[in-house]
């Protein structure tokens, strides 16, 4: 059998088992509420993350073991973040405003988080494939960690409507089934582990959180960090980039709702 369908079958029947469990035995301390004031449960987050390790578990090669590193970090740093927040010292809000805090000397849980996912995502990379000097490949290493770091955050960044984070990570993975090894085995992945989680989140009764938009979001920058091609993986870097700062200043939920093409998609199967 593929990789891509051993990942895809395997990570569905892991989200799947988490989702009954977290069903039968619901986390009332994990609820919270949305956007629009009423309660939705971050235990999705719990099945996206179970069905992303499995995903990546089963995979072929070193990259299995990378894979696993980089998205059990970001779902350790994602917890940290949804559970622990009150226990930190200082607290804070965007990219700017935890590296500022952290400036002054008080840590928060985001500080924290962007540490866990830093080093998970430079773990994980190194043992994807290379070529060239090592200089050369010390330089695509530092752009890989990057990808994979800059990815899981972006992705948390999105999860602010029912179904949005999801719908994005969808979207980017399809046409990377059809590549080769990691990046199609990470793509199927996060398709079903998609499919398995929508119907909670569009219906309003949970989210995704850190910890799940963190997880599902360092696979799909491990999917687009083991890309072959440097001119792709540079392009999707800075869009990256490039999206985190503009976050920092424009609202994304205000850039959708005033474009008809992108609002259609981020209100489709969406619960009135």
């Amino acid at each position: 059998m593929a990789s891509w369908k051993v990942s895809a079958l395997s990570s569905g029947l892991a989200a799947l088992g988490a989702a009954a469990v977290v069903n039968r035995h619901p986390l009332r301390s994990w609820d919270r509420p949305s956007f629009s004031g009423s309660p939705v449960n971050l235990s999705e987050g719990l099945v996206a993350a179970v069905g992303s390790l499995a995903g990546a578990a089963c995979m072929r090669g070193p990259a299995a073991t990378g894979a696993t590193i980089a998205i059990g970090a970001g779902a350790l740093a994602g917890y940290v973040d949804d559970q622990c927040e009150d226990r930190f010292p200082a607290k804070a809000k965007g990219l700017k405003g935890h590296l500022g805090a952290l400036s002054q000397g008080k840590l928060t849980s985001g500080a924290l988080k962007i540490g866990l996912i830093s080093v998970g995502s430079a773990c994980g990379v190194a043992f994807l494939k290379r070529k060239g000097s090592c200089a050369a490949q010390v330089e695509v290493w530092m752009e890989q960690t990057a990808l994979v770091a800059g990815t899981a955050n972006l992705v948390n960044l999105l999860d602010l409507r029912p179904g949005r984070a999801l719908k994005a990570c969808s979207i980017l993975a399809l046409p990377l089934v059809f590549h080769h090894g990691a990046t199609s085995a990470l793509a199927a992945s996060i398709l079903t582990t998609s499919a398995v989680c929508a119907p909670q989140d569009l219906n309003r009764k949970g989210m995704l959180g850190d910890l799940g938009a963190n997880a599902i979001g360092a696979s799909l920058g491990m999917a687009l960090a083991d890309l072959n091609s440097a001119k792709a993986r540079r392009a999707l870097l800075g869009a990256v980039v490039g999206l985190t700062l503009a976050s920092e200043r424009v609202s994304f939920s205000t850039v959708i709702e005033g474009n008809r093409v992108l609002k259609a998609i981020d209100d489709f199967g969406r619960r009135a």
